[in-house]
Protein backbone atom coordinates (compact mmCIF):
# COMPACT_ATOMS: atom_id res chain seq x y z
CA UNK A 1 0.00 0.00 0.00
CA UNK A 2 1.37 3.35 -0.66
CA UNK A 3 1.55 5.73 1.44
CA UNK A 4 -1.35 9.12 1.22
CA UNK A 5 2.11 11.45 0.14
CA UNK A 6 3.34 9.25 -2.65
CA UNK A 7 -0.36 8.77 -4.13
CA UNK A 8 -0.31 12.70 -4.45
CA UNK A 9 2.63 13.09 -5.87
CA UNK A 10 1.87 10.36 -8.61
CA UNK A 11 -1.52 12.53 -9.31
CA UNK A 12 0.42 16.02 -8.94
CA UNK A 13 3.03 14.53 -11.59
CA UNK A 14 0.25 13.45 -14.21
CA UNK A 15 -1.72 16.54 -14.00
CA UNK A 16 1.11 18.50 -14.71
CA UNK A 17 2.43 16.60 -17.48
CA UNK A 18 -1.51 16.06 -19.19
CA UNK A 19 -2.36 20.22 -18.60
CA UNK A 20 1.40 20.82 -19.61
CA UNK A 21 0.73 19.03 -23.24
CA UNK A 22 -3.13 20.31 -23.40
CA UNK A 23 -1.35 23.67 -23.33
CA UNK A 24 1.20 23.40 -26.14
CA UNK A 25 -1.48 21.77 -28.13
CA UNK A 26 -3.81 24.53 -27.62
CA UNK A 27 -1.18 27.15 -28.14
CA UNK A 28 0.56 25.49 -30.77
CA UNK A 29 -2.12 26.49 -34.11
CA UNK A 30 -0.71 30.33 -33.01
CA UNK A 31 2.42 29.65 -34.95
CA UNK A 32 4.28 30.93 -32.17
CA UNK A 33 5.84 27.68 -31.87
CA UNK A 34 7.47 26.45 -34.48
CA UNK A 35 9.60 23.24 -33.31
CA UNK A 36 7.53 19.68 -34.26
CA UNK A 37 6.42 18.41 -31.18
CA UNK A 38 6.19 14.65 -30.03
CA UNK A 39 2.91 14.47 -26.87
CA UNK A 40 2.68 11.68 -24.67
CA UNK A 41 -0.77 12.64 -24.02
CA UNK A 42 -2.54 9.35 -22.13
CA UNK A 43 0.94 7.74 -21.05
CA UNK A 44 1.37 9.88 -18.25
CA UNK A 45 0.58 7.05 -15.94
CA UNK A 46 4.42 5.33 -17.83
CA UNK A 47 6.29 8.12 -17.18
CA UNK A 48 5.15 9.25 -14.24
CA UNK A 49 4.98 5.48 -12.11
CA UNK A 50 9.05 5.33 -13.42
CA UNK A 51 10.34 8.83 -12.72
CA UNK A 52 9.21 8.75 -9.44
CA UNK A 53 10.89 5.84 -8.35
CA UNK A 54 14.39 7.33 -8.58
CA UNK A 55 16.32 9.39 -6.36
CA UNK A 56 17.39 13.12 -7.26
CA UNK A 57 20.69 11.90 -7.88
CA UNK A 58 19.87 9.18 -10.53
CA UNK A 59 19.94 10.05 -14.47
CA UNK A 60 17.71 10.05 -17.12
CA UNK A 61 17.52 10.42 -20.77
CA UNK A 62 14.60 10.32 -23.69
CA UNK A 63 13.97 10.39 -26.77
CA UNK A 64 11.66 13.04 -29.57
CA UNK A 65 8.58 12.22 -27.15
CA UNK A 66 10.12 13.41 -23.82
CA UNK A 67 8.20 16.48 -22.14
CA UNK A 68 6.94 13.38 -19.53
CA UNK A 69 10.23 12.03 -18.54
CA UNK A 70 11.97 15.68 -18.59
CA UNK A 71 8.81 17.12 -16.05
CA UNK A 72 8.70 13.67 -14.29
CA UNK A 73 12.25 14.25 -13.35
CA UNK A 74 11.96 17.32 -12.06
CA UNK A 75 13.10 19.32 -15.19
CA UNK A 76 12.30 23.28 -15.04
CA UNK A 77 8.57 23.77 -16.75
CA UNK A 78 9.21 27.13 -17.47
CA UNK A 79 12.69 26.41 -19.46
CA UNK A 80 10.28 23.50 -21.21
CA UNK A 81 8.02 25.59 -22.58
CA UNK A 82 10.13 28.37 -23.58
CA UNK A 83 12.57 25.86 -25.51
CA UNK A 84 9.53 24.91 -27.35
CA UNK A 85 8.86 28.67 -28.30
CA UNK A 86 12.28 28.70 -29.27
CA UNK A 87 13.44 31.41 -26.50
CA UNK A 88 16.67 32.07 -24.88
CA UNK A 89 15.58 31.27 -21.70
CA UNK A 90 15.06 27.55 -22.83
CA UNK A 91 16.29 24.69 -20.87
CA UNK A 92 18.43 24.32 -24.46
CA UNK A 93 19.06 28.04 -24.97
CA UNK A 94 16.53 27.66 -27.85
CA UNK A 95 18.26 25.96 -30.13
CA UNK A 96 16.81 22.40 -29.59
CA UNK A 97 13.48 22.46 -29.33
CA UNK A 98 10.91 20.32 -28.09
CA UNK A 99 12.75 17.19 -29.14
CA UNK A 100 16.16 18.40 -27.23
CA UNK A 101 14.79 18.73 -24.17
CA UNK A 102 17.96 18.29 -20.58
CA UNK A 103 18.05 19.74 -17.49
CA UNK A 104 21.24 18.42 -15.85
CA UNK A 105 20.36 20.04 -12.11
CA UNK A 106 17.44 17.56 -11.63
CA UNK A 107 19.45 14.52 -13.84
CA UNK A 108 17.63 14.66 -16.96
CA UNK A 109 20.57 13.82 -19.23
CA UNK A 110 18.78 15.10 -22.19
CA UNK A 111 16.59 14.00 -25.33
CA UNK A 112 17.65 13.14 -29.45
CA UNK A 113 15.03 12.58 -32.01
CA UNK A 114 17.22 9.67 -33.84
CA UNK A 115 15.13 6.78 -32.66
CA UNK A 116 17.16 4.59 -30.21
CA UNK A 117 19.99 6.62 -30.36
CA UNK A 118 19.95 7.65 -26.45
CA UNK A 119 20.03 4.12 -25.76
CA UNK A 120 23.61 3.30 -25.85
CA UNK A 121 24.37 7.10 -24.54
CA UNK A 122 22.09 6.22 -21.49
CA UNK A 123 24.26 2.38 -21.03
CA UNK A 124 26.80 4.91 -20.85
CA UNK A 125 26.06 7.00 -18.37
CA UNK A 126 25.35 3.74 -16.37
CA UNK A 127 28.80 2.50 -17.03
CA UNK A 128 30.51 5.53 -15.64
CA UNK A 129 28.71 5.31 -12.43
CA UNK A 130 29.68 1.71 -12.16
CA UNK A 131 33.50 3.02 -12.68
CA UNK A 132 33.35 6.11 -10.49
CA UNK A 133 31.51 3.63 -7.97
CA UNK A 134 28.48 6.25 -7.41
CA UNK A 135 25.40 4.71 -6.24
CA UNK A 136 23.27 6.25 -9.30
CA UNK A 137 20.93 4.49 -11.48
CA UNK A 138 19.89 5.48 -14.69
CA UNK A 139 16.54 5.20 -16.43
CA UNK A 140 16.80 5.01 -20.43
CA UNK A 141 13.59 5.53 -21.83
CA UNK A 142 12.47 4.65 -25.34
CA UNK A 143 9.73 3.59 -27.47
CA UNK A 144 7.95 -0.01 -28.98
CA UNK A 145 9.65 1.42 -32.54
CA UNK A 146 13.37 1.76 -30.64
CA UNK A 147 13.37 -2.10 -29.82
CA UNK A 148 13.86 -2.65 -33.85
CA UNK A 149 17.20 -0.53 -34.15
CA UNK A 150 20.68 -2.86 -33.48
CA UNK A 151 21.72 -0.57 -31.30
CA UNK A 152 19.14 -1.48 -28.65
CA UNK A 153 20.30 -5.00 -28.63
CA UNK A 154 24.19 -4.23 -28.66
CA UNK A 155 23.40 -1.75 -25.62
CA UNK A 156 21.40 -4.78 -23.92
CA UNK A 157 24.01 -6.94 -24.48
CA UNK A 158 26.62 -4.62 -23.17
CA UNK A 159 25.19 -3.35 -19.95
CA UNK A 160 24.35 -7.49 -19.13
CA UNK A 161 27.93 -8.31 -19.72
CA UNK A 162 28.67 -5.37 -17.81
CA UNK A 163 26.44 -5.48 -14.97
CA UNK A 164 25.07 -1.77 -15.23
CA UNK A 165 23.28 0.16 -13.05
CA UNK A 166 20.30 0.59 -16.05
CA UNK A 167 16.79 0.68 -15.92
CA UNK A 168 15.35 0.19 -19.34
CA UNK A 169 11.86 1.73 -19.96
CA UNK A 170 9.94 0.93 -23.72
CA UNK A 171 6.92 2.16 -23.40
CA UNK A 172 5.01 0.30 -26.22
CA UNK A 173 1.98 2.68 -27.42
CA UNK A 174 1.60 -0.07 -30.54
CA UNK A 175 2.98 2.12 -32.85
CA UNK A 176 5.53 3.38 -34.77
CA UNK A 177 4.36 6.51 -36.54
CA UNK A 178 1.90 4.39 -38.34
CA UNK A 179 2.70 1.43 -38.15
CA UNK A 180 1.57 -1.02 -35.29
CA UNK A 181 3.26 -4.13 -34.32
CA UNK A 182 1.90 -6.65 -36.34
CA UNK A 183 3.45 -5.11 -39.58
CA UNK A 184 6.61 -5.06 -37.70
CA UNK A 185 7.57 -7.62 -35.58
CA UNK A 186 6.60 -11.41 -35.33
CA UNK A 187 3.50 -12.25 -33.54
CA UNK A 188 5.70 -15.27 -31.30
CA UNK A 189 6.70 -13.28 -29.16
CA UNK A 190 6.99 -10.28 -27.48
CA UNK A 191 9.32 -7.10 -26.81
CA UNK A 192 9.96 -8.76 -23.30
CA UNK A 193 10.45 -11.96 -24.41
CA UNK A 194 13.61 -10.94 -26.78
CA UNK A 195 14.94 -8.89 -23.97
CA UNK A 196 14.76 -12.07 -21.96
CA UNK A 197 16.76 -13.77 -24.66
CA UNK A 198 19.59 -11.70 -23.35
CA UNK A 199 19.59 -12.75 -19.85
CA UNK A 200 18.14 -9.60 -18.77
CA UNK A 201 15.24 -9.64 -16.37
CA UNK A 202 12.41 -8.30 -17.75
CA UNK A 203 8.66 -7.38 -16.91
CA UNK A 204 5.69 -6.32 -19.44
CA UNK A 205 3.06 -4.30 -17.28
CA UNK A 206 0.16 -2.17 -17.93
CA UNK A 207 1.28 0.98 -18.50
CA UNK A 208 -1.84 3.25 -17.27
CA UNK A 209 -1.76 1.29 -13.72
CA UNK A 210 0.16 4.25 -12.28
CA UNK A 211 0.51 2.58 -9.04
CA UNK A 212 1.57 -0.79 -10.59
CA UNK A 213 4.33 1.02 -12.60
CA UNK A 214 5.59 2.81 -9.79
CA UNK A 215 6.30 -0.03 -7.47
CA UNK A 216 7.27 -2.58 -10.25
CA UNK A 217 10.11 0.67 -10.96
CA UNK A 218 10.76 0.79 -7.29
CA UNK A 219 11.93 -2.93 -6.99
CA UNK A 220 13.56 -2.68 -10.99
CA UNK A 221 15.89 0.71 -9.38
CA UNK A 222 16.27 -1.71 -6.14
CA UNK A 223 17.85 -4.35 -7.81
CA UNK A 224 20.17 -1.95 -10.70
CA UNK A 225 21.44 0.00 -7.52
CA UNK A 226 22.04 -3.15 -5.53
CA UNK A 227 24.69 -4.40 -8.30
CA UNK A 228 22.20 -6.93 -9.69
CA UNK A 229 22.30 -5.56 -13.36
CA UNK A 230 20.12 -4.16 -15.09
CA UNK A 231 15.91 -4.43 -15.52
CA UNK A 232 13.31 -4.10 -18.52
CA UNK A 233 10.08 -3.11 -18.25
CA UNK A 234 8.03 -3.17 -21.01
CA UNK A 235 4.70 -0.69 -19.98
CA UNK A 236 1.54 -0.92 -22.37
CA UNK A 237 0.12 2.26 -22.65
CA UNK A 238 -0.94 4.65 -25.74
CA UNK A 239 -0.93 7.61 -26.93
CA UNK A 240 -4.24 10.34 -27.96
CA UNK A 241 -2.44 12.30 -30.52
CA UNK A 242 -0.77 12.20 -34.05
CA UNK A 243 2.69 11.01 -33.37
CA UNK A 244 3.96 14.11 -34.27
CA UNK A 245 1.50 17.42 -33.81
CA UNK A 246 -1.08 19.18 -31.85
CA UNK A 247 -4.03 17.16 -33.32
CA UNK A 248 -5.86 13.90 -33.45
CA UNK A 249 -5.22 12.00 -36.49
CA UNK A 250 -8.15 8.89 -36.21
CA UNK A 251 -9.38 9.65 -39.35
CA UNK A 252 -5.77 8.62 -41.19
CA UNK A 253 -7.16 4.96 -41.07
CA UNK A 254 -4.00 3.91 -39.37
CA UNK A 255 -6.07 3.22 -36.41
CA UNK A 256 -9.62 2.86 -35.66
CA UNK A 257 -12.02 5.16 -33.62
CA UNK A 258 -13.08 1.77 -31.83
CA UNK A 259 -9.62 1.27 -30.45
CA UNK A 260 -9.35 5.05 -29.57
CA UNK A 261 -12.19 5.10 -27.65
CA UNK A 262 -11.18 1.57 -25.56
CA UNK A 263 -7.78 3.01 -24.56
CA UNK A 264 -10.53 6.64 -23.88
CA UNK A 265 -11.88 5.10 -21.27
CA UNK A 266 -8.46 3.88 -19.94
CA UNK A 267 -7.52 7.03 -19.51
CA UNK A 268 -4.67 7.09 -16.29
CA UNK A 269 -5.27 10.52 -14.89
CA UNK A 270 -9.38 10.30 -14.25
CA UNK A 271 -9.12 6.79 -13.37
CA UNK A 272 -6.73 7.38 -10.62
CA UNK A 273 -8.56 11.17 -9.57
CA UNK A 274 -11.14 8.24 -9.00
CA UNK A 275 -9.26 5.68 -7.25
CA UNK A 276 -8.03 8.49 -5.38
CA UNK A 277 -11.88 9.80 -4.17
CA UNK A 278 -13.06 6.67 -3.33
CA UNK A 279 -9.75 5.88 -1.28
CA UNK A 280 -10.27 8.38 1.06
CA UNK A 281 -6.59 9.84 0.00
CA UNK A 282 -8.46 13.18 -1.77
CA UNK A 283 -11.92 14.50 -1.79
CA UNK A 284 -13.01 16.05 -5.26
CA UNK A 285 -12.43 19.37 -3.93
CA UNK A 286 -8.96 19.05 -2.99
CA UNK A 287 -8.24 17.73 -6.61
CA UNK A 288 -10.06 20.69 -7.94
CA UNK A 289 -7.92 22.66 -5.76
CA UNK A 290 -4.94 20.70 -6.96
CA UNK A 291 -5.54 21.26 -10.91
CA UNK A 292 -6.22 24.99 -10.42
CA UNK A 293 -2.84 25.42 -9.38
CA UNK A 294 -0.95 23.84 -11.65
CA UNK A 295 -2.94 25.32 -14.17
CA UNK A 296 -2.05 28.59 -13.31
CA UNK A 297 1.50 27.34 -12.82
CA UNK A 298 1.59 26.65 -16.85
CA UNK A 299 -0.26 29.59 -17.94
CA UNK A 300 2.52 31.02 -15.68
CA UNK A 301 4.96 29.08 -17.93
CA UNK A 302 3.56 29.80 -21.41
CA UNK A 303 3.12 33.89 -20.57
CA UNK A 304 6.99 33.42 -19.56
CA UNK A 305 7.87 31.64 -22.96
CA UNK A 306 6.25 34.37 -25.20
CA UNK A 307 7.81 37.45 -23.21
CA UNK A 308 11.85 35.86 -23.15
CA UNK A 309 13.70 36.85 -25.90
CA UNK A 310 14.69 34.80 -28.55
CA UNK A 311 18.66 34.13 -28.87
CA UNK A 312 20.99 36.65 -30.58
CA UNK A 313 22.25 36.13 -33.24
CA UNK A 314 26.32 35.80 -32.30
CA UNK A 315 25.15 32.95 -30.11
CA UNK A 316 23.94 30.43 -32.83
CA UNK A 317 27.12 28.91 -33.12
CA UNK A 318 27.41 28.18 -29.55
CA UNK A 319 28.55 26.75 -27.98
CA UNK A 320 28.69 23.26 -29.13
CA UNK A 321 31.31 21.34 -26.82
CA UNK A 322 31.41 22.28 -22.92
CA UNK A 323 35.10 23.07 -22.30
Amino acid sequence: MLSPDIQKSLLKNMLLIRFSEDAIADHYKEWEMRCPVHLCIGQEAAEVGATLALKSSDKTISGHRSHGHYLGKGGDLKKMIAEIYGKATGCAGGKGGSMHLIDLEAGFLGAAPIVGSTIPIGVGAAFKSKLSGEDDVTMVFFGDGACEAGVFHESLNFAKLKNLPVVFVCENNLYSVYSPMEVRQSADRTITDIVKGHGIEAHQLDGNDVELVYSQTLDAVAKARAGQGPVFLELMTYRWREHCGPNFDNHIGYRTEEEYQDWLVRDPVALYKKHLVEADVLSVDEITQMESEIKAGVAEAILFAKQSDFPAPETACGPVYKG
